[in-house]
């Protein structure tokens, strides 16, 4: 079974925003996904994403400006 894990980062100071989503995937289980919710365009964090391979899909959040899903890729 898999599930969503919400991170709210809404209001928090850089870095910490980078610093929390980061400690969340290497904790969240492989077939889970992270559902961030955030202000800002996090570009440097997309650039680790596309680096270490993790999928991420950004959309106009209904709570915040920003609602992004993440997961590690197939087979991780």
């Amino acid at each position: 079974m898999t599930r969503t894990v919400e991170l709210d980062v809404r209001g928090l100071e850089p870095p910490e925003p980078l610093e929390r989503v980061l400690a969340a995937l290497e904790a969240l289980p492989a077939r889970d996904s992270l559902l961030l919710k955030i202000d800002c365009r996090p570009v440097p964090l997309y650039r680790i994403l596309d680096r270490d391979g993790y999928l991420y899909d950004e959309r106009p959040g209904s709570e915040s400006l920003y609602e992004i899903t993440i997961r590690a890729p197939d087979g991780a």
